[in-house]
């Protein structure tokens, strides 16, 4: 007979470690522009879930406010960020993150 596991919060705070490590990982790692934009995304997310784990230990709504304002930030963010980025690989298909720091004015 398989025993019920309770899904704490704790276990939640470990997936947002996990999520937040893949992504730094990633970012630290990879060389395209639009995986290290996924990439800084992805660690946005795990800070959100984070945020919203540590508001239910709390009992308080305030986590739930800072993911708003978070998720504001980050479409805005896409918005801006994904069309230069996506400006640039169609300019230059081969570009790296090296690649775009030749973009100083």
């Amino acid at each position: 007979m398989l025993a019920a596991v309770a899904v704490t919060p704790s276990w939640y705070l470990a997936l947002g470690a996990i999520l937040f490590c893949i992504g730094a990982f990633g970012l630290l790692v990879r060389r395209n522009p639009l995986v290290m934009f996924m990439c800084v995304e992805l660690m946005l997310n795990a800070v959100n879930l984070t945020f919203v784990a540590f508001g239910t230990m709390l009992g308080d709504i305030g986590g739930q406010v800072v993911v708003f304002f978070v998720l504001v930030v980050a479409a805005a963010e896409v918005v801006v960020g994904l069309g230069l980025i996506v400006a640039i690989l169609r300019r230059r298909p081969g570009a790296t993150a090296d690649d775009l720091s030749a973009l100083k004015g």
